[in-house]
């Protein structure tokens, strides 16, 4: 019997949901509209849910909401500096928020965030296959690996005190998988190697 290993050899750096929303009115070239809307279950700050937000709707620069100040500080230290170095700027304010998710997967999933100023809204709708991302610490020059299950959605609206972006989804490929530039990230572990 060949021998199987059934626990993942590196140490997890939190678990929980990373959904994004991308945005372009040039086929992909840039993105107008990036958000990076987090659903922390476990990490070593906690749980708690964070919004990065940047957008000509908030005023063109990156924009912090959360439940929870010490995870989105923990996730501009660990992760968002590999994802978007710009949400990674620890001298950003961080905005207290509410969050709350409605819909569901096989139809439109929303995620609302209800500041004591701003309402933002991101939906997502017509969604593709899933399918489970596998990258181990090293992966792609990256010191952490992540698990994943992505939703990709050909569909999305972000929508900042009842105005919508403009802009498009962009369909993408991530490694011979269809992909799109706005995903629901759900079941998602970040790894780094042992000790």
């Amino acid at each position: 019997m060949p021998d199987v290993q059934h626990v993942d050899p590196h140490d997890p750096v939190l678990t929980g949901e990373n959904s994004f929303l991308r945005l372009s009115t040039d086929a992909g070239k840039t993105f107008v509209h990036r958000t990076s809307h987090w659903r922390v279950l476990w990490s070593p700050a906690g749980q708690g849910h964070v919004l990065f937000l940047e957008s000509p709707l908030s005023g063109g620069v990156p924009r912090i909401y959360a439940d929870n100040a010490g995870v989105a500080r923990f996730l501009q230290r660990t992760i968002e500096t590999m994802l978007h170095k710009p949400f990674a700027d620890e001298s950003l304010d961080i905005t207290d928020a509410e969050f709350e998710r409605t819909g569901h997967s096989l139809s439109t999933v929303e995620e609302r965030i209800v500041s004591a100023h701003d309402e933002i809204i991101l939906s997502w709708w017509d969604f593709i296959d899933p399918f489970i991302l596998t990258l181990p610490p090293g992966a792609l020059g990256r010191p952490l690996g992540v698990y994943t299950t992505f939703l990709p959605a050909r569909g999305a609206q972000l929508s900042v005190n009842d105005q919508a972006g403009n802009g498009e989804v962009v369909l993408q490929d991530r490694f011979g998988r269809p992909m799109t530039s706005c995903c629901l990230a759900w079941s998602e572990t970040w790894t780094k190697p042992k000790g």
